[in-house]
């Protein structure tokens, strides 16, 4: 039996597209910042903004991958 997805792979990419975009200009702000200011800002590059990039860059290039095997049976069940 197929399931249907409750979104399109082109609307979840164009998504997935932008949170990578909008999550890089903190990153952005903090490179090009004033010296005195990186430590108001390297908390929450290190451990929201630069995660949550790697996570939605890996996801658009190898989430196939991840769906895939989501999508397998466990080993041990048996048709």
């Amino acid at each position: 039996m197929l399931t249907q997805s409750a979104m399109k792979s082109a609307t979840a990419r164009s998504i997935f597209r932008w949170i990578h975009i909008l999550l890089a200009i903190p990153i952005i702000g903090y490179i090009y910042s004033p010296f005195e200011k990186l430590p108001d800002y390297a908390g929450p590059t290190r451990y929201i903004f630069l995660p949550s990039i790697l996570l939605s860059g890996l996801w658009m290039w190898k989430g196939h991958v991840v769906r895939r095997l989501l999508a397998n049976k466990p080993m041990g069940e048996t048709k």
